[in-house]
């Protein structure tokens, strides 16, 4: 899988989430690849749009094609701040991206030691079993600054989120939990309350 993160201010929220409607109804049966997306804005008016492609070729070919060009030309007239990330590798929890989704928490950062945070990473099972309201994880590696990422995890509602939500670490805690937070620096958080879920058009074949 590959990911390409785009990111910013929003400076017209309707008309960011028009231009990604009319791209999936327009674009999206010839992006060949394209496995979906997740997009929202923050109260504090941040824009986070997430595509998934099944490899980074096909994600060239489709910022290559002109009907997305002209695409972007009128969509990026509702963003300021605009920064773009590609994640060649992409790290899957649970179900990974999930359509379901009521709450989506977007974390940005930056891990020093990718090996060891893999090497402390929770079962999947117990993921599922232990953690009802997080239907999926994704950790998408950026390949512009080696070591930050963008992580999603997928929620039932933001009701579930909060009930469910950790509490703060003690000493006596899990030493594999103290070890994985402290892997992380420079953390940022982005709370999509009302995600915007994309996904590939079906086609129907006889």
């Amino acid at each position: 899988m590959f990911i390409q993160v785009i990111q910013g201010r929003a400076l017209d929220p309707a008309g960011i989430r028009r231009e990604l409607n009319r791209w999936q109804r327009q674009l999206a049966t010839d992006a060949d690849g394209w496995l979906g997306a997740t997009a929202g804005v923050t109260e504090d008016g941040w824009s986070l749009v997430v595509m998934c492609f099944a490899s980074e070729q096909q994600a060239r070919r489709n910022s290559d094609r002109p009907e997305h060009r002209a695409w972007w030309r009128e969509a990026s007239r509702h963003l300021g701040e605009v920064a773009f990330h590609d994640a060649p590798t992409v790290r899957l929890f649970g179900d990974g991206r999930s359509d379901l989704a009521g709450y989506v928490q977007v974390i940005q950062g930056h891990i020093d030691d990718w090996e060891r945070m893999a090497s402390l990473a929770g079962d999947q099972e117990v993921l599922a079993r232990e953690a009802p309201h997080i239907l999926g994880v994704t950790v998408a590696e950026h390949a512009d600054v080696p070591g930050d990422f963008t992580q999603l995890l997928y929620f039932t509602s933001e009701q579930d989120a909060r009930r469910f939500a950790p509490e703060p670490l003690t000493d006596t805690d899990e030493p594999a939990q103290q070890e994985r937070r402290g892997l992380m620096t420079n953390l940022r958080s982005f709370d999509l309350r009302a995600p915007q879920m994309l996904v590939p058009p079906v086609v129907v074949t006889y």
